[in-house]
């Protein structure tokens, strides 16, 4: 359960910094997670799958990307600002490209799921994805499990973000429908965490 809500924040708070950062000037977006929760959920299940891997490259690039992957990190230790103004500041830490690219994604994401009808989804099949997935992370890199599990200090946050970022690897390997699958459960994981 802990690395399904760490990733579920994961694809969260990356699928939302482009709207505070492209929608209106810093400080003057209203947010409600409840509303967030209540449309992006219709959202997620119209959303087809070429678009929502699209929004998971773009969290992949971003932690495979050195200088940017510590800001990405951050905003997923168990302590971290995930308000809209925390996810701003995280958006504003990314260069330029990471942010167009995750505008990009998420803009064709909403903007496709308006226009489509419900796409096929089996949350159940997602999940065995991801647990195929964690399984293979973990047999690739000895450690993986003990960072979704270290505690709060400074090695601690870096065995955790070490292993989300080799949890992303295993994912990028997977087929897009899959890939897709993954994030959708992700994401809706993350919608009804925001909620709260």
């Amino acid at each position: 359960m802990p690395r399904r809500a760490f990733m579920a924040a994961t694809l969260l708070a990356l699928s939302l910094p482009p709207v505070g950062v492209h929608a209106a000037p810093a400080g003057l977006l209203d947010f409600d997670p409840a509303v967030l929760a209540e449309s992006g959920s219709d959202l997620l299940k119209r959303a087809p799958a070429p678009q929502m891997d699209a929004v998971f490259q773009a969290v992949h690039a971003v932690a495979a990307n050195h200088a940017e992957s510590g800001a990405l990190c951050a905003l997923l230790q168990p302590d971290a600002d995930r308000s809209l103004d925390g996810l701003n500041t995280f958006a504003s830490q990314l260069g330029p490209d990471s942010r167009a690219r995750f505008g990009n994604a998420l803009a064709d994401l909403l903007v496709t799921a308006v226009q489509s009808a419900p796409q096929p989804y089996d949350p159940a099949a997602a999940q065995q994805s991801l647990k195929a997935s964690a399984v293979t992370a973990a047999l690739l890199h000895d450690g993986f499990m003990a960072g979704f599990q270290a505690d709060n200090t400074d090695q601690g946050r870096d065995a955790r973000c070490q292993s989300m970022r080799w949890l992303l690897d295993a994912m990028q390997s997977r087929p897009q429908l899959e890939r897709a699958s993954m994030t959708h459960l992700l994401l809706e994981q993350g919608l009804a965490l925001a909620s709260r």
